[in-house]
């Protein structure tokens, strides 16, 4: 990639964080860049196309960097302890308020609703598997949808991001429930196998019923 886009794909992102969505144009974004504001046509045909490459851009490297953390994971906790941490450290760089920006600015602009779903289904994609890989024994697995799951939490973590402007203490209460769920999920794992057997029983009926 050129230095000129590089340099276009960090002032998109600066413009977004500084003006928000609705005060982005080529100007403020040429501004934070350094360019000349026709680069940005130039590069990248519009100012929603360039948004949607940043949004891609800068989800690929904060994913990327969390690879290693998902992959250790070990527990349904373990894992919302490295959302929660995860959600704190975007949120500081201002990652989580971009991305809640441009889903809030998709829902009438077509052009940015693609690059906006699959910047998310990145962040999905990561938690999906690590569901699947800690609940693969598990009797929940036969009646959770977790892909849902996994489209449910990434939501969540996104849009804490706005519930924490106006009602903190309710998002940390959502914070909580989830956590409350994960030991639900680790009591059910710890029955022992008669117990686990008849709720694989019980699941299956209520499942075909």
């Amino acid at each position: 990639m050129s230095d000129t886009k590089q340099r276009l794909l960090d002032g998109a992102l600066a413009a977004l964080r500084e003006h928000g969505v609705t005060g982005v144009s080529a100007r403020t974004i040429a501004a934070a860049a350094g360019v000349n504001q026709a680069l940005v046509f130039y590069h990248y045909g519009s100012v929603d196309e360039l948004l949607g490459a940043a949004c891609m851009a800068t989800t690929r490297r904060r994913v990327a960097a969390y690879a290693d953390r998902f992959a250790a994971v070990g527990s349904l906790r373990e894992l919302l302890q490295v959302g929660r941490e995860l959600h704190a450290s975007e949120r500081e760089q201002g990652n989580v308020s971009v991305l809640a920006q441009l889903l809030a600015a998709a829902q009438s602009g077509d052009r940015l609703a693609a690059p906006t779903a699959a910047a998310l289904e990145l962040w999905t994609e990561e938690i999906e598997a690590v569901l699947r890989r800690l609940m693969e024994s598990s009797p929940v697995a036969e009646v959770a949808d977790l892909p849902g799951l996994a489209r449910a939490v990434s939501a969540a973590f996104v849009g804490l991001e706005l519930y924490e402007g106006v009602d903190p203490v309710g998002a940390e209460r959502a914070m909580a429930a989830l956590d409350q769920l994960a030991v639900l999920v680790e009591v059910v794992d710890e029955l022992g196998p008669l117990a686990r057997r008849a709720l694989r029983s019980k699941i299956r009926g209520r499942r075909d019923s």
